[in-house]
Parts: structure tokens; C-alpha cells; sequence
């Protein structure tokens, strides 16, 4: 990957369980910092197709790129059944995200067992930002987190922002 493109770039990981009375102030956050992350220069965002935070992740930036007209959202996509085993609903939100993405990657044809990682290594080795929703040690996006860290990307933790409610980022690398 290019590394003026990579620094241009922002990922996203996050839990895809989220309850439904912290979506909104989630979504409200996202779009607060995705907005400083355009006017920082980012105009390029990576989202991994999963229900709960990539799929407001992917919503956020979607909605600015109204008001952003230059900026990109790229699906990162696992494999081409990601939705097995998926309810109706989400699979229409997906499929409506799909459909206005700018660009879509896929890093495997079929589902294996490593599929997801390999997903989330793509998004990482693509950027100069990780954007998460991260409160549990454990799991994807744990590993997508730890992964960017030894990457040296600069990580914006959302939960940190919603416990702390401060003003400035949580950046770290």
C-alpha cells in the first residue's frame, strides 16, 4: 500500500454486539470524529462489513460524504457470504451499505476459519488511523487493535470518549 494513501486512511473496528440505547450517542461520536479526521486530511475510510460498529461506522461516513463529497468509504469484506446465518433487517442495511460504497475488497472467495483476521490485518496494513469501539479484551477486535498498535497506527478509542466525555481524541502510537 502506498504510504501517502495509508496516511490518508482511516479503519474502524468495534464489537458488533452494541445495545441499542448506545447506538445513538455511538453514531454521534463517530460522525464528530470522522469529521476531524477529514479536516485533518483523511479522505479515505475502511469499514469491515459486520453488524454493530462497522456497520455505523459505515453509516457515518456515508452520511458526511454528503456534506464531504470527496471522501471514500471501502468495504473490507471477510468473504462473499459474510451474511450467512444473518436476519433479513441487517442483511438489507448491509446491502444498502454495499451498495454506495465506493469501492469493495474482498480478502477471501469463502468462509475459513482465519477469513475474519485476515479481513482485519487487510484494514490495518491500509491505514494510518484504527477508529474503534473497543471495551473487551478479547475477541476480533481486540486482535485488530493489538495488531494496529504493533503497526504503529494511530488509535482513537470511541468508548475511551464516551466514558471520559472529553473533547480531544484518545490517540495512541
Amino acid at each position: 500500500m502506498n504510504v501517502i494513501i495509508r496516511e490518508k486512511t482511516c479503519c474502524f473496528t468495534g464489537h458488533r454486539n452494541i445495545l441499542s440505547a448506545d447506538q445513538k450517542e455511538i453514531a454521534h461520536q463517530l460522525e464528530k470524529m470522522i469529521t476531524e479526521l477529514i479536516h485533518a486530511g483523511i479522505d479515505r475510510f475502511i469499514a469491515g462489513g459486520a453488524r454493530g460498529f462497522d456497520t455505523l461506522a459505515a453509516q457515518a461516513v456515508l452520511l458526511l460524504r454528503k456534506r464531504y463529497p470527496d471522501i471514500k468509504l471501502i468495504l473490507a469484506l471477510p468473504c462473499l457470504s459474510q451474511t450467512r446465518g444473518w436476519n433479513k433487517k441487517d442483511i438489507t442495511v448491509y446491502e444498502t451499505i454495499k451498495f454506495q460504497a465506493d469501492e469493495i475488497v474482498y480478502t477471501s472467495q469463502d468462509y475459513t476459519r482465519g477469513c475474519m483476521h485476515k479481513r482485519n490485518r487487510y484494514m490495518v496494513d491500509s491505514s494510518g488511523f484504527c477508529v474503534c469501539c473497543w471495551i473487551k479484551d478479547r475477541g476480533g477486535t481486540a486482535y485488530t487493535v493489538h495488531y494496529a498498535e504493533k503497526k504503529g497506527l494511530k488509535i482513537i478509542n470511541i468508548a475511551q470518549r464516551l466514558v471520559q466525555d472529553t473533547e480531544e481524541p484518545e490517540v495512541n502510537g
